[in-house]
């Protein structure tokens, strides 16, 4: 019956194809994106940025609060 089946799903087989790679690319992004070291290196570069006039501290808190939660609300399973 497993033979059956996949010869009658091979037609979809780009589809699933689609969607596993769409999965996979899912999955790397929200790794890279609960990353502590990058959420670090970002902070870093938030902070070069305040020292060196591009961005005010109202916009420096309001990026920092937003990385720090991102930090304190990664999912520690990854």
């Amino acid at each position: 019956m497993g033979l059956l089946k996949e010869l009658l799903l091979l037609p979809a087989a780009p589809v699933r194809g689609t969607f596993w790679v769409l999965e996979q690319v899912v999955a790397q992004a929200e790794q890279q994106y609960h990353d502590p070291s990058a959420i670090r290196n970002e902070l870093a570069a938030l902070e070069q940025r305040l020292m060196a006039g591009e961005i005010d501290e109202a916009e420096f808190d309001r990026r920092e609060d937003e990385l720090l939660e991102r930090l304190e609300n990664r999912n520690p399973s990854r």
